[in-house]
């Protein structure tokens, strides 16, 4: 069982930069791999980053290509997504998951076995 809490989230600016948080416990961190989704009202939930065990390989989606970094820190069980150039369209609830099986793409939810509670980012115009 892994335990994940979001942290980061706020009320921000067009234009601004947010660095979200999450750490997890429970389980070995380094075992997983980890992404981003968010979740705006009224739409399903999207995937925006995903990162390797080590670290080593990333993937985004269209929309956060270029403006968002995915990282982790697995002494500290942490990932962290750097969010630049916000825009009011990147207003949602940000979410981190991680996954266990390998072999995964790691941009559906289906691949993930955990979920934290999520955390607000609203981004003003």
């Amino acid at each position: 069982q892994v335990q994940l809490v979001e942290s980061g989230g706020g009320l921000v600016q067009a234009g601004d930069s947010l660095r979200l948080s999450c750490v997890a416990s429970g389980r070995t961190f380094s075992a997983y791999f980890m992404g981003w989704f968010r979740q705006a009202p009224g739409k399903e939930r999207e995937f925006v980053a995903t990162i390797s065990w080590s670290g080593a390989r990333t993937y985004y989606a269209a929309s956060a290509n270029g403006r968002f970094t995915i990282s982790r820190d697995n002494a500290k069980n942490t990932v962290f997504l750097q969010m630049t150039s916000l825009k009011p369209e990147d207003t949602a609830v940000y979410y981190c998951a991680a996954a266990s099986r390998r072999g995964l793409s790691g941009t559906r939810t289906d691949d993930y076995d955990y979920w934290g509670q999520g955390t607000q980012v609203t981004v003003s115009s």
